[in-house]
């Protein structure tokens, strides 16, 4: 994998298999915290709110929801899934603090450092579950009220982005429960509505996609 800086000069992942990126090369934090925390997190009113993310990666997407809890002084459990973890070499070439959040550091380093399959508490408003799985073959073991679907995108990783996932995702959410996700195809809104979704879609973040979805239960 290559590390590239994006527009919004944060970094990125390039991974060559899939011609892929880990997220917008038009500005990696700004997209997570558009679609994320301003789109998702700040739309739920709750003030305890299970989160599940739905492909861990870089963890910039928990490291934005921590800063955002100890805030706004909300309970957040993040459960995130991630099959192939990143190495500590690679994320501390990444080093996404040194840009969001310099005096948190150790809290972004930490949250990759925690054992798998075990909750840790990081803050008194934050506390983090790694699942080591294979998204297409998890079952839900409790329930959420927010869904960070983050996976690659359905033309790289079409078992990511089916029917009966999303049928699953909606089943282990609490009513008003809340997906959101940077793809707003055609194909995925017509999923998310099929699954029982409401779906909107929303502006995408400053100088990035046109739209992303939100998909309410």
């Amino acid at each position: 994998m290559n590390i590239e800086i994006t527009n919004d000069g944060s970094p990125t992942l390039y991974v060559p298999e899939l011609d892929e990126h880990y997220h917008s090369v038009k500005g990696a934090a700004t997209e997570s915290a558009h679609i994320f925390i301003n789109m998702g997190l700040r739309h739920c009113t709750l003030n305890e709110v299970n989160i599940l993310e739905i492909g861990f990666g870089t963890g910039l997407n928990a490291f934005l929801t921590l800063l955002d809890a100890d805030t706004h002084k909300r309970r957040i459990r993040y459960t995130g899934l991630e099959l192939y973890p990143l190495g500590e070499e690679c994320l501390r070439q990444l080093d996404y603090p040194a840009q969001i959040c310099p005096e948190r550091s150790a809290d972004y380093y930490r949250m990759h450092q925690t054992p798998w399959e075990e909750e840790a508490a990081l803050t008194p408003f934050f506390s983090l579950r790694k699942v080591k799985t294979d998204f297409t073959q998890w079952l839900p073991d409790m329930r959420f009220q927010l869904v960070y679907f983050d996976a690659f995108a359905p033309e790289k990783q079409p078992a990511m982005w089916t029917p009966e996932l999303f049928e699953r995702l909606y089943q282990c959410l609490d009513e008003g429960g809340i997906l959101t996700t940077y793809c707003a195809k055609g194909i995925v809104r017509r999923m998310l509505q099929g699954a029982g979704f409401t779906v909107e879609r929303l502006p995408g973040p400053p100088n990035g996609k046109r739209e992303i979805l939100r998909a309410t239960k």
